[in-house]
């Protein structure tokens, strides 16, 4: 099942964009076995595991990366492996005997994935960092606020998820893709700085136009205009509002009950504060449910802000199956979509090390070298 069906994904164990990377690409049909410590293993059954949701869809094994017996093991599976994943400090690997030379060296057809915050190289690639500090050096965080406040951390969606894992799959399947033509892997270096600076284009492209403004909510996109931003309803909930097009934002105007009073042009930047207010008062006049029954479903560009307890129950969402609830755990389902070969949730999260055995055995280790492996603590099981 899924595109990625055949694809073989060695994965080291890390936190944020590398096991999103892992689950996205399990998701399409690819077999990732994810590669956890010896310490993180033979913890027993936390309750937890199940809601490690960015681990779903692959196999456990625990190693000893101390020992060399665990570093020749891994080294036999990146020889049978399609692409590899590690988001460990640049460095890491090299010292681990793990590093790109000798992995491609036997393995030449290896994809071998590398995602840091910084990146391989520069003054700080050494430093330690997370999503709000990756977004900050690109300009992205200081766009992202009301005007007059601080910057607002989008939680960390732009450097770790889009900046970081979906630049990282992405990066992978190219890789793969060119492979095929020149049956020749490469390194992939993934940063969250490069990510998320690119994620932020078509801003920079209207910053250099002159259409963007450095002041934080003062812009068509960032809460600045009236026609773009979100609302607080009657019952203290919220609706968003994005009429950008000026036959949406005629429709508006009509569905509010506007279009009879005398209001400054849509983009007349100078009325945008005066419009905020009076659309503010406006929508505080009805509850969410009501302006639902008003605005969903036509052309103003609407939908009402919902919790992430109430967006699986939204009809819509019900309909796409946008979330599933595999062993009673709501989480979001796998995307894209594909009509021939959809993707699926393959498994549920692993506890470390919950195959080490199996997985071995099933690329092709024998009995005799699982028991040595285990007799030396090279590998440990869940």
């Amino acid at each position: 099942m899924g595109p990625l069906s055949g694809y073989k994904v060695i994965e080291f164990a890390g936190i944020g964009p590398a096991p999103m990377c892992a689950m996205l690409l399990s998701d399409l049909g690819a077999e990732v076995l994810r590669i956890d410590r010896t310490a993180d293993a033979g913890l027993g059954i936390s309750v937890q595991t199940k809601y490690s949701l960015l681990n779903r869809g692959r196999r456990s094994l625990a190693f000893d990366l101390k020992k060399p017996e665990a570093t020749a093991a891994v080294l036999r599976l990146i020889e049978k492996a399609d692409a590899l994943i590690e988001g460990f400090r640049p460095g890491v690997m090299e010292r681990l005997g793990l590093g790109p030379d000798i992995c491609l060296e036997r393995n030449p057809r290896l994809v071998y994935g590398r995602m840091t915050g910084w990146g391989q190289d520069g003054p700080l690639a050494q430093a330690a960092g997370h999503d709000i500090n990756y977004i900050a050096l690109t300009g992205a965080l200081n766009a992202i606020g009301r005007r007059g406040e601080a910057p607002v951390p989008p939680l960390n969606l732009i450097g770790d998820f889009g900046g970081g894992a979906l630049y990282l799959a992405f990066g992978l399947v190219a890789g793969l893709l060119e492979a095929q033509k020149s049956g020749k892997g490469q390194v992939i270096d993934v940063a969250m700085i490069d990510g998320a600076a690119s994620l932020m284009t078509a801003i920079y492209g209207m910053h250099g136009a002159g259409f963007w403004n450095d002041e934080r909510g003062t812009n068509v996109l960032d809460t600045g205009a009236h026609y773009y931003d979100v609302y607080e309803t009657a019952d203290g909930k919220y609706i968003s509002i994005g009429s950008i097009e000026t036959k949406f934002y005629e429709e508006l105007l009509e569905k509010s009950g506007l279009k009879a009073e005398e209001l400054a042009p849509q983009n007349d930047r100078k009325s945008w504060p005066q419009m905020k207010e009076r659309v503010a008062a406006l929508f505080k006049t009805k509850t969410r449910d009501e302006w639902c029954r008003i605005m969903e479903g036509s052309d103003i560009c609407f939908a009402p802000v919902l919790s992430m307890s109430e967006a699986p129950h939204h009809p819509h969402n019900q309909h796409r199956g946008t979330f599933v609830a595999p062993d009673g755990v709501v989480q979001p389902a796998p995307a894209p979509r594909f009509s021939r070969t959809p993707g699926a949730i393959q498994r549920p999260p692993a506890r470390p090390g919950e195959h080490t055995l199996e997985a071995l055995r099933d690329w092709g280790f024998a009995e005799t070298e699982l028991e040595r492996l285990k007799a030396c603590g090279a590998i440990a099981t869940a």
